[in-house]
């Protein structure tokens, strides 16, 4: 039997031998499905088929057995096959494996089938194995091409971020520079201090957001965002939600509609990371819709899940741009000059925080200029405790006191700055630049409370919590590390050196003096 024949006869016996090879060597997270995998393996068994068929003569086996042919099926073939291999995570050596694996399993099936007819045909076999070269030599040639677009890609979009993100560093910067000089020359002037402490604080405010967005996007792509579960009325989240991004509506002129839940909702989930979801779905909605929009936010209930929408009439989308917003920085290419800020991380955060919940996100819009709607879905808890849902959120207050603290740290100006505030406050600070002078300065005042910056010259602020912890003059001090690394590692660390509280510069000043008047 000829070659040809043999290929399109025994196809599936063909393919069930193959199938069990790729089920091995395929990378586990790869995105085709089995069908797809076998739909790729027959496509290329008909491309051999199909160029064994085709008359050649003598000087066209040449070129061909030369790699000058005329491209044909098994070109077109090998490149799909190469693009699609790469898409699906493998490796260049994944890619030839299946080629050898494919070759070894048409060459010894068709062996036993022609050893008792000796039909076997030199000829053939030349041609097979001219179109297997063929096909890999197209497969590799496709990967590779798309391997180094797909890295120029990756580089040109690094470029363009770094240069968003000095961007939108660079903006605060400016007015809190102008807000510096305003105090440096108001002379005491009350109203000018206000003004310009105000500028301060807002544009502080906006550039911890950007740090946090980079450092959630980090965590959550490595892993390692631990979620607080507990039993939530959606109708609390909502509000929470509408709360922290009213400012910014409010700011564009934008008339927010609110559907009220038909019913209860309860879903199962982190609190504060339910209402970044939500409160970040608002503000992208405000950001590109033009001032004066009108922006809908709606939830329906049903049996197994809720699905909260939020819905504008502003600058839409292309699908193609709809295909990959949910990735990380794809928003910035929205606009050249980013008049709406951000990094484009927000969309990001939503759908990694929404699958962490066991929930999906979509995104519709009609096309540009025709606004965008956004739909989260999450699953409804159908059994909960009533009195723990209904219970207060948040920490109970606590009647403030004066408290001895030491600061320690070695920025100057950082230290310097917490100090006035806190003895503005009504407490005691005082502040040690170097960890060694801090340890007896602590032994020697016996403060209720140290501030430690974690990243000290000579010994770390981990080390210098330990030494406070073994001497008696101060092993029952509060101590809160105070410090600009932020993640779980480190947190961890600086609770096996003893800590009490961890909190990120720039600190929320609300919670440290919380904290001070349960010392």
């Amino acid at each position: 039997m000829r070659l040809a024949d043999f290929i399109v006869k025994n196809s599936n016996r063909i393919l069930a031998e193959w199938e069990d090879f790729a089920a091995v060597v395929a990378p586990p997270d790869m995105s085709m499905t089995g069908k797809e995998l076998r739909d790729h393996a027959a496509m290329m068994l008909n491309a051999i088929a199909e160029d064994l068929c085709f008359p050649e003569s003598p000087r066209e086996q040449e070129d061909k057995s030369k790699g000058r042919g005329t491209p044909g099926p098994a070109d077109a073939a090998g490149s799909e096959h190469g693009v699609a291999r790469l898409k699906s995570n493998f490796t260049i050596e994944q890619l030839v494996a299946e080629y050898r694996a494919l070759r070894a399993t048409v060459l010894r099936l068709w062996s036993e089938d022609t050893e008792s007819s000796g039909q076997c045909d030199l000829r053939d076999l030349i041609r097979f194995n001219e179109a297997i070269d063929q096909l890999l030599a197209a497969s590799v040639a496709s990967f590779a091409r798309q391997s180094r677009q797909a890295v120029s890609d990756e580089r040109t979009l690094r470029d363009e971020f770094l240069a968003m993100l000095a961007h939108e560093l660079r903006n605060p910067l400016a007015p809190i520079a102008s807000a510096a000089s305003l105090l440096k020359r108001g002379k005491n002037d009350e109203n000018v201090s206000r003004r310009a402490s105000a500028i301060i604080e807002r544009q502080v405010e906006h550039m911890t957001g950007l740090v946090d967005d980079l450092l959630d996007v980090s965590r959550v792509t490595r892993g390692l965002i631990e979620l607080e579960k507990e039993a939530l009325n959606l109708d609390g989240i909502i509000s929470d939600a509408v709360e922290q991004a009213m400012p910014l509506i409010h700011s564009r002129g934008h008339l927010l509609t609110i559907r009220e839940l038909p019913e209860l909702a309860v879903v199962l989930g982190d609190r504060k990371r339910l209402v970044q979801i939500v409160s970040n779905l608002l503000t992208n909605a405000a950001k590109y819709t033009p001032d004066g929009g009108q922006i809908d936010l709606r939830t329906e209930v049903r049996q197994e899940q809720v699905t909260i929408a939020v819905q504008d009439n502003g600058i839409g989308m292309a699908p193609d741009l709809i295909e990959h917003l949910f990735e990380p920085f794809v928003q910035a290419k929205r606009t050249s000059d980013r008049s709406s800020g951000g990094l484009g991380l927000g969309l990001a955060l939503v759908r990694s925080l929404v699958e962490l919940h066991g929930g999906k996100v979509s995104c519709t819009s009609a096309g540009p200029g025709k606004g965008s709607e956004f739909k989260v879905c999450l699953p409804r808890l159908q059994k909960y405790d009533d009195k723990a849902l209904h219970s207060p959120s948040g920490e109970p207050s606590i009647p403030g006191r004066r408290v001895k603290v030491l600061i320690v740290d070695d920025n100057v100006d950082a230290a310097q700055a917490m100090c006035i505030i806190l003895n503005t406050a009504g407490h005691e600070a005082t502040v040690e630049h170097c960890p060694k002078e801090a340890l007896d300065a602590a032994l020697k005042e016996r403060p209720d409370v140290c501030l430690l910056d974690i990243g000290l010259p000579g010994i770390s602020g981990n080390d210098l919590a330990r030494q406070l912890r073994a001497r008696p003059e101060t092993a029952g001090t509060l101590l809160i590390a105070v410090t600009g690394y932020g993640q779980s590692a480190d947190r961890e660390r600086a609770r096996a050196a003893g800590f009490d509280h961890y909190m990120t510069k720039p600190v929320d000043i609300s919670r440290l003096l919380a904290l001070l008047g349960s010392a």
